[in-house]
């Protein structure tokens, strides 16, 4: 497959006055690829909004050179470069007294020329942009009134009336509840696949990426970008190095991110399930480590699931029957 976007030996960072630099990241050999959503991950300072922004032509690399569809990134003009990259910015200017329709006919703005004028082939483009980002019976809506996760919808519509081949986000799903993060990383992967865009978006939610992304680039101060398929740079062990932190640490069996506490007790688990796996969840937030039955720790209380569902919190010679969780975690009180 062809590359929609690919980079050689790449420095990016910015002017510091007097001729001066500070490079970020250097020698970056990066590909995008039509049909895909490539998620940028890295803790915060790592260069991620640099990256993004120089790759979008917002400001220049310190060396190397960005080719879009084989051509270097500064030959093409501002009107030509609105055709083959859209932008979605996590920060947006308030608007006011304009509807949805109207905003997301600005995307059209590339092919309008001088004067603006609309014709009938834009007005198809931006209604099937509107339905697209699912968005459609919105279009009369004032955009101020809507809720965050609809202006981003907004957005990521008027990037779609723009046409192009290649697509930037920074931040998409920010300050989003979660069902809305869900919808906007569902609509990004459909556009992607349906549209064969090259999609690049950053993100700090992690588990999010894990789900949704067809690659990912791992970024962080002080070592080399890697990219590649989530699941390999999970089972490879470099995805939780890039996020290394005395008190946390990335579970390559489940795929989350678990934090240490310190330990108050040992508790003996005997049973399996879901119960079992929650019950689990609840007392490691506790601050208890779980054990298996035959473990030589014999004077830990031991939790049972019984045949009903009941938990049976035995601590020495004490045994206290509990129906929820929430009873197990204070008979340990």
């Amino acid at each position: 497959m062809k590359s929609v976007l690919k980079t050689y030996e790449l420095s990016i960072g910015y002017g510091m006055g007097k001729n001066k630099s500070k490079v970020v990241h250097s020698d970056l050999d990066l590909e995008l690829f039509p049909g895909e959503v490539t998620c940028l991950l890295g803790p915060n300072g790592s260069g991620k909004s640099t990256l993004i922004r120089t790759l979008a032509g917002f400001q220049p690399p310190l060396q190397g050179d960005i080719r879009i569809l084989g051509k270097s990134l500064g030959r093409y003009h501002a009107g030509a470069l609105a055709k083959i990259i859209g932008v979605v910015l996590t920060e947006h200017q308030s608007v006011f007294n304009m509807e949805v329709y109207s905003m997301v006919a600005f995307g059209r703005s590339p092919y309008t020329g001088f004067i603006g004028r609309l014709g009938k082939a834009d007005h198809a483009v931006i209604e099937q942009s509107l339905h697209d980002a699912g968005i459609y019976d919105l279009r009369h809506r004032m955009f101020h009134s809507l809720s965050d996760g609809e202006k981003q919808k907004v957005f990521i519509a008027k990037s779609l009336a723009q046409e192009t081949p290649l697509m930037f986000l920074d931040e998409p799903t920010a300050y989003l509840d979660f069902t809305s993060k869900v919808e906007i990383m569902q609509l990004i992967g459909k556009t992607a696949h349906k549209q064969q865009k090259a999609v690049l978006l950053s993100t700090h939610d992690l588990e999010m990426a894990l789900q949704f992304a067809d690659k990912i680039w791992l970024l962080a101060n002080g070592k080399p970008l890697t990219a590649g398929v989530a699941e390999d740079l999970v089972l490879s062990g470099k995805f939780g190095s890039y996020f290394d932190h005395p008190n946390v640490r990335f579970d390559i069996d489940n795929g989350t991110f678990t934090f240490d506490s310190a330990c108050r007790n040992k508790i003996k688990l005997v049973g399996s399930g879901r119960k079992m796996i929650w019950l689990e969840k609840a007392l490691k937030r506790k601050g208890y480590e779980t054990v298996k039955k035959d473990d030589p720790e014999s004077s830990a209380p031991e939790i049972k699931l019984d045949e009903n569902g009941f938990f049976e919190v035995k601590n020495g010679k004490t045994i206290i029957n509990c129906k929820t969780i929430e009873e197990v975690l204070n008979s340990l009180e």
